[in-house]
């Protein structure tokens, strides 16, 4: 007996009438007569007597009915009882991540996610592009979120939607704080801070041109913050994405943007192809909402 025959069964064991039960189960009248026929012959008894139009219970018809009820209503605790199962999501999901405005539309996710799995803890794990890559690759971060340029090969991703425009950082009463943009001979006598990651140290070399090899790169930084210790302190000037200073005291430290203007973008990525916990899963599946 297949659940779906015995849904028809009890539909035409209410209507009475297989005209009426095979409209409410959109099909021909044909195919639930031999529905039920085969039903019969599966079972060795004779379940309807039929007077005219209307179709009545045989007494084996009476007793599969209330069986029948039975095993629906079983059906659907157990579908209901599995589907809550897969909403009691617990565990963990590791998140490597830089310091950028990107990390607004990660907090977006993170809230709609936190909101369905409230039983799942997110690990932030704040990094450079490449140390996050290794880590994915060891299987100690599932998901991470790059500044481009990356490679995304061995990846499946989402580009998100925040321009992030290069900036010089510097003290408010820095001479080059009164200018509204930084060109770059604003910088070619002062010692700047590169960020630590090579190609993104490209991007900036196309930017500067044939001029870049006579840059004072006083310091390199992996991350903006330290690097905003140095220029707090009227070492160097850190170039780094706005983003990444988002939320200090303009008191202590401001930007200016490049001119011309430099812009990047960042990925939100997974490894492709690898087993992921569930927790993992529901999250990429977060992600990909948030692309739709």
């Amino acid at each position: 007996m297949e659940i779906r025959v015995l849904r028809y069964f009890l539909t035409v064991a209410r209507e009475q009438n297989i005209t009426r039960a095979a409209e409410n189960l959109h099909m021909t009248q044909p195919t639930l007569s031999r529905q039920l026929a085969a039903l019969e012959d599966d079972l060795g008894v004779k379940l309807f007597t039929r007077t005219g139009r209307k179709i009545r219970l045989t007494e084996e018809g009476i007793l599969l009915k209330r069986r029948a009820l039975e095993i629906l209503e079983l059906e659907e605790k157990t579908v209901h009882e599995l589907r809550k199962r897969e909403e009691h999501i617990e565990g963990s999901v590791t998140v490597g991540c830089g310091e950028f405005g990107a990390v607004e539309s990660l907090a977006e996710i993170c809230r709609s996610y936190r909101e369905k799995y409230p039983g799942v803890q997110i690990r932030l794990h704040t990094a450079t592009a490449d140390v996050i890559q290794d880590m994915m690759n060891q299987g100690l971060v599932d998901i991470g979120l790059f500044m481009e340029p990356v490679d995304t090969s061995e990846f499946e991703y989402i580009r998100l939607p925040e321009a992030e425009p290069w900036v010089v950082i510097m003290r408010p009463d820095d001479p080059m704080a009164e200018k509204d943009v930084i060109i770059k001979e604003d910088l070619m006598d002062k010692a700047i801070i590169l960020p630590e990651r090579l190609n993104v140290q490209s991007e900036l070399a196309n930017w500067f041109g044939r001029d870049f090899e006579m840059m004072n790169a006083a310091f390199v930084a992996n991350l903006a913050t330290n690097a905003a210790v140095m220029a707090k302190n009227g070492l160097a000037y850190p170039i780094t994405i706005e983003g990444a200073m988002k939320f200090w005291r303009e008191d202590l430290l401001v930007n200016r943007k490049l001119y011309p203007q430099l812009i990047s973008y960042s990925v939100l990525a997974w490894r492709r192809n690898i087993p992921y916990s569930a927790a993992a899963r529901k999250f990429i599946e977060e992600i990909n909402a948030f692309r739709a």
